[in-house]
Parts: structure tokens; sequence; C-alpha cells
């Protein structure tokens, strides 16, 4: 037998190897998406070969996740609950694909995960291998009572790694769990169990990786540049604080992650920033939102098996797309497409959220939501500025506001006609005119 282990190189998915290697008399190979962990991965392949594995797969997947998941979901305002950027959520079906990629080359019979019989991930997993790949099999050791029996909790699973020479850190565990990729850093578990528990404490300032404490940021804002075509961010670069300066830009990639360090001053007004790619513009924006303490949520979520959980996320160069990418909606969006697309968002958010990447119906919503993004064309300008994200401008040539409509500076200057609003107002007033009328006369609620 041979299984595809998402494997990360921590205690869990360590023991599992060597467990499903015991257990299955299997063939292990092991798997590991570089999705932005950054130095999660040194040393990871040496460590699966150590533990049993007979082959690792790490592959940098940073712009495939960047170009196919994350900027397919801003274009579709996805927040779940309102609060939530899905991180990661999002980064599972791109895991869990490749995984079918590689269990087709290897010839595998199954897969498997080390998500726990009690979160969402499991789902998420599972769901697209259903849709990709219903022939392989699916092993879950978390739901196995066999495997539950054997590791009852953390000291046995210790025990079982040093017992096999488990190349893992044994050292006293952090009072929470972490995931981290391109998007966000989730902490969750342990001392955040309690939802009174104050995740933005000065004791607890240490666990975030990707910003600083909003108190902490610098005390001066600072203004960037993000222009959009068709709905995705193309560009970031540093602008003027000047009100109506166009005149000084410059890019913000720098060499993270293996990008260029490219830098453009003093472009002209109808100039633009260099062009970047889904995985520059993400990069970029994580440095300056960190900077400034952006994208920090701390919430209570609806888990798709049932309960609630308490979250804490890093989310900053998302955050500062998401709302940049709204205010450029904002002013080339039809108002009757945007509110269409609006009452989609909760339903294509729980997709995404519960596992959904794969199926029809997000396909269909895609399409929908591509159609509307064929304007969203222009650049926003945004004041960054401890944990705030300040809209300070906004230019199309596709805008939809026009000036001489909305003017309130004299009929001569407008194409709009105040008095068209009396038939308006009047046509309808006329249901709620006869409501009145039946409860004036004892005939309504």
């Amino acid at each position: 037998m041979k299984i595809v282990l998402a494997y990360s190189g921590g205690l869990d998915t360590s023991v599992i190897l060597r467990w499903l290697k015991e257990n299955y008399q299997a063939e292990i190979i092991a798997f590991c998406a570089d999705i932005g962990q950054e130095g999660e991965l040194t040393g990871l392949e040496e460590k699966a070969l150590r533990t049993g594995a007979s082959k690792c797969y790490i592959d940098n997947l940073q712009e495939e996740f960047a170009r196919d998941f994350i900027f397919p979901m801003i274009q579709a305002g996805a927040i779940y609950e309102n609060q939530y950027f899905l991180g990661t959520s999002i980064a599972r079906p791109l895991i869990a694909k490749r995984m079918v990629e590689i269990a087709r080359a290897e010839r595998a019979d199954a897969i498997a995960h080390g998500a726990t019989g009690k979160g969402n991930d499991q789902v998420r997993f599972e769901l697209t291998v259903a849709a990709l790949a219903p022939e392989l099999g699916v092993i879950a050791p978390w739901r196995e009572e066999r495997f539950r029996k054997q590791f009852p909790g953390r000291a046995e699973m210790i025990a079982f790694a040093r017992a096999n020479q488990i190349p893992v850190a044994a050292s006293a565990e952090k009072p929470y769990s972490t995931d981290r990729n391109l998007l966000h850093i989730s902490f969750e578990s342990g001392v955040l169990e309690d939802p009174w528990f104050d995740a933005s404490s000065k004791e607890m300032r240490g666990m975030y990786q990707l910003s600083v404490a909003p108190e902490d940021a610098p005390d001066e804002p600072e203004h960037v540049d993000l222009a959009f075509e068709n709905g995705n961010c193309v560009s970031v670069a540093q602008a003027s604080n000047s009100p109506r300066d166009e005149s000084a830009v410059t890019d913000l990639r720098t060499e993270t992650g293996g990008t260029r360090a490219v830098v453009s001053q003093n472009l002209g007004a109808d100039s633009a920033a260099p062009s970047m790619s889904p995985l520059e513009v993400m990069q970029t924006l994580n440095k300056l939102g960190g900077k400034h303490g952006i994208g920090r949520v701390d919430i209570v979520e609806n888990r798709f098996v049932g309960m609630k959980g308490r979250g804490v996320y890093e989310t900053p160069g998302g955050a500062i797309v998401h709302f940049a990418h709204r205010q450029m909606e904002t002013l080339t969006m039809d108002r009757e497409v945007m509110h269409l697309r609006d009452s989609l968002i909760p339903k294509y958010s729980a997709l995404v959220y519960n596992g959904f990447w794969f199926s029809p119906e997000r396909e269909a919503l895609q399409a929908l939501v591509t159609e509307t993004q064929r304007d969203v064309t222009g650049v926003v300008r945004l004041k960054l500025y401890k944990g705030n994200i300040i809209v300070a401008g906004r230019k199309s040539p596709k805008s939809l506001y026009d000036p001489q409509i909305a003017t309130m500076e004299g009929a001569a200057a407008s194409t709009y006609d105040q008095n068209d609003a009396t038939g308006f107002i009047r046509l309808n007033a006329l249901r709620l005119k006869v409501r009145a009328a039946l409860k004036a006369n004892g005939r309504g609620d």
C-alpha cells in the first residue's frame, strides 16, 4: 500500500507518519506545500526521511496560491461571518489538489492528513479529494479509535517520538497552536479557548508574527497606491500624502521571497508603478500592513462541524487589498450588479469555509464574479495608520461617478433635474400611504 501524507514536520504529523507506516504496512510519501510558511520548512525533507518516509515532496505553490485562490476570493469580496478573511480555509483545497496530483503520479492508494475530528480542515481536505479523485482512499488517523486510544494526549505522542527516535522538538508546548501561509497566520487552542482571554494584552505580544501591535506602529501615517485591473491588484506603490499630488510613487517590492528589488520614483501623473505578480502584491502588502499593525482579528466563529471556535488571525496584506478592492468597486461597479454580488458574499464565503472550493456552485458563482469585475480598474490611495486603513483617494478611467450629475453647485451645472424626484418619491411612498390609511381606520396591525 502507498499513502501520500500531508506533512508539516511537527509532532502530530511526524508521529502519524510512523504510525501509518507500522499500522498500514504502507510506503509513506510525505508532502508539504510551500504556501508562505517561510522558515518552517528548513530541514523538512531530511526529517521526513529519517522518520520513515520513502520520499518527500516540498513544492513551492505560492504563486499559484496567490493567483488562483487568493485573488479570485478577493474579487468575490469573501469574508466569513463578516470578520474572517478565510486564510486557512482557502489554503486547504490547494494542498489537497497537489496531493491528488502526487498520488496519481506515484500510483498511491490513498492520501492521509493529520486534521483532528473536531475541526473544519478534515472536511476541506476530503471534499477536495472527493471532487478531484473519488477513486482515492482517505485516511484520517484522528478519527480512528485505535489511534486515539494509543495517543490520548501530547505526552504519549512525545514518548512515542522519543522511543522511535523521531526527530521532533519535545520542549514545552506553546499555549496555543498556529497555522501560517501567504495570506495569514492563525492562532487557536490553549489559552485562546477562553473567549474572555485578552489576546491583545501586553503579555501576548510575543504571539504575533506578521504585525506589530497597533499602539506600537509608527506615529506617522503612510500613503500607498494600489492599482487594479479587472478586479485584481497589479501594483503597489508608495504615494505622496498631498491630497492632490499624483507625481511621486515608489515601487515597494523588496527582496522578500526572491522577488526583484525595483524602485520607480517621480512617475508622471498618468504613469503607474511597475506591474507586480499576485505573489509580489501579497508579499509587499504583508510587510506594509504588518508595519502598521493592520489585519488583526479576534473572533468566535461557527465551525462547519457544528461547534463554535475562537480564533485569532493576522491578515495584514489581505485586509489592505480587500479594503482597496471594495473602494475601487464603489467607483466602477453598477449599483444593481454590486448589490447582486454582495448578496452572494455570505454564500460564497461559506462555500470556501466549508471546503466546497471545487464544487459546481462555487465555480458558477466565480463565473458571475468574474463578469462583475470587468470594469474594476483604476487606482486607490490608502492611508495606513496604527491598525487603520483609511481611503485617501480613488480614480478610474471606467468611473461611473459623474460630478456633473452629483454636483450640488446649482442647476445650471448639473444634468440632474431635482423636479424629477417629486414623482419618484410619490410612487415609492404610495404603498406606505396605503398602509398608514389602513392603520388609521383600525384595519391594520
